[in-house]
Parts: C-alpha cells; structure tokens; sequence
C-alpha cells in the first residue's frame, strides 16, 4: 500500500515520504495512530496545502524532547526491589518501574521511552539506560537498583 507519512518514522522515512508498505502495518498502525494517510491524488494535494502546518508541529514536538533531554541529562534515580542475599532480584525492574520512578522525581517519562535492550534487570547493581524521547533525541541516564532483604 503506498501512504504519506505525516511524521517522520523510524526505519521508514520523514515527512512528506510516500512509502509502499504492507497493507496491514498501514491499516492497522500506521494511520490509526495518525502517522499515515493512504497515498491517492486527493490526500496528496491535502498534504501539500497542509505541509507548513505539520512541519511546524514537528519542530515544536523535536524542541520539547530536547527541552525534556536538557533536563534528563547525567540525571539518575534509584529503585527499590526486594532480594535475596546474594544481590538477586526477586522479580526484575521493568521499563515500567524506570518510567514511573522518573515520573515520581519530576519529569514525565513514558514507558515506551525507556530501551531495554538486554531485557529486564534482575540484579542490585548501577544501569546506564538509554530514554529515546524523539527519534532524533536519545539521552542516557543512571538507574541504581537497591536491594531491601
């Protein structure tokens, strides 16, 4: 299916592409979530009449991720699991508990910023941890987990 990207897209192009992709990745992501619209002679002539209007709104989210970034830098938090003797945890700290406890400290992170590569932790220990707020804007932070018996 071939679509207009409305943003830019990791692995797939800026805005103002127009890509092929598989009909199902466009139906059912792409342009649900307002990423995409199908690619015909109407949708094109909308997009360039509106193309300013989104290249604007690209900018002011690209500068808000990097307003978010400049106050993330070199930041760190600590988390609290219980564990055994040992240092292992019981359970593991997730995205999830990454996002929430930078959340607590007083800058909103989503969980779906947060990039685990290696998985889960499952050890006490000191993470660096990447947060990718923008496709252009990655910013590395300490995660220190504790461990209470």
């Amino acid at each position: 299916m071939q679509i207009i990207l409305l943003e830019k897209v990791a692995n797939l192009g800026g805005l103002g592409d127009v890509v092929k992709v598989k009909d199902g990745y466009a139906r059912n992501f792409l342009i649900p979530q307002g990423k995409a619209k199908r690619a015909s002679e109407a949708n094109l002539k909308e997009f360039e009449a509106r193309r300013v209007e989104l290249e604007a709104r690209q900018a002011e989210i690209l500068t808000e991720a990097q307003a978010r970034a400049a106050k993330l830098e070199n930041a760190s938090v600590s988390i609290t699991q219980k564990s055994g003797v040992d240092g292992r945890l019981f359970g593991s700290v997730t995205n999830h508990d990454i996002a929430e406890a930078f959340t607590a400290s007083g800058t909103e992170v989503k969980k779906s910023e947060v990039r685990l590569p290696e998985g889960p932790f499952k050890q006490i220990g000191e993470y660096d941890v990447a947060l990718a707020l923008h496709h252009d804007v990655v910013v590395n932070v300490k995660v220190v987990v504790l461990g209470e018996h």
